[in-house]
């Protein structure tokens, strides 16, 4: 229980974290912090959540992450349900937080989006649908290749998180204005639910394309970082 306690928190703390300071912190034309900062925000929840909990859990905090870990041969399928299901739990836990928070201010509006990843008129940039599942596969592929890299006994010992914080923060970098970047179905789902409407009929682009990209990822580093020769 443990372990799922820690997925659960780990979690809360991804969304809460990132997803609030888009809601939040996002929302001043000339304080905001932009989508740099955004982006900031989803990398430093992973890198501080995986030196608090990582010797707990793993810090999977994602449910692509747990599948593309079990497809590279790192973790046991028997973990997979409950991992899912504390995560998802998790976000949307910290979904119900950031609402709390922020329909405090006069004139909020959940039509807003809500932080929530979309595609066609709710992507932020306007992108296709299939712009937008190119961008969630291949960011989750590459995101699985650094996590599977990064912690591989080979690997600099300790410097995982860094390497892991840094690769969401960039995954944010590029794909924000696509998607509002998900490449986590449990962040996905935490404020898709409290969005309802289109937000929900979109959901399935980002666990579909999430957990495609991360068994693909998976594939691609058994490929490139097996021992075998």
């Amino acid at each position: 229980m443990k372990k799922y306690c820690a997925e659960f928190m780990g979690t809360f703390w991804l969304v809460l974290g990132g997803c609030g300071s888009a809601v939040l912190a996002a929302a001043f034309p000339q304080l905001g912090i932009g989508f740099a900062g955004v982006s900031l925000a989803f990398g430093l929840t992973v890198l501080t959540m995986a030196f608090a909990i990582g010797h707990i859990s793993g810090c999977h905090l994602n449910p692509a992450v747990s599948i593309g870990l079990w497809a590279g041969g790192r973790f046991p399928a028997k973990e997979l349900a409950p991992y899912i299901v504390s995560q998802v739990l998790g976000g949307i836990a910290a979904g119900g937080v950031l609402y709390l928070i922020a329909s405090g201010k006069a004139g909020f509006d959940l039509a807003g989006g809500f932080a929530s990843n979309g595609y066609g008129e709710h992507s932020p940039g306007g992108y296709s649908l299939l712009s937008a599942l190119v961008t969630e596969v291949v960011m989750t592929m590459m995101f699985l290749l650094v996590i599977l890299g990064a912690t591989d006994k080979r690997a600099p010992q300790g410097l995982a998180p860094i390497a892991i914080g840094l690769c969401l923060t960039l995954i944010h970098l590029i794909s924000i204005p696509v998607t509002n970047t998900s490449v986590n179905p449990a962040r996905s789902t935490a404020v898709a639910l409290y969005v309802g409407d289109w937000a929900v009929n979109q959901l399935w682009v980002f666990w579909l394309a999430p957990i495609a990209g991360a068994v693909l990822g998976a594939w691609v580093y058994r490929q490139i970082g097996s021992e075998k020769a």
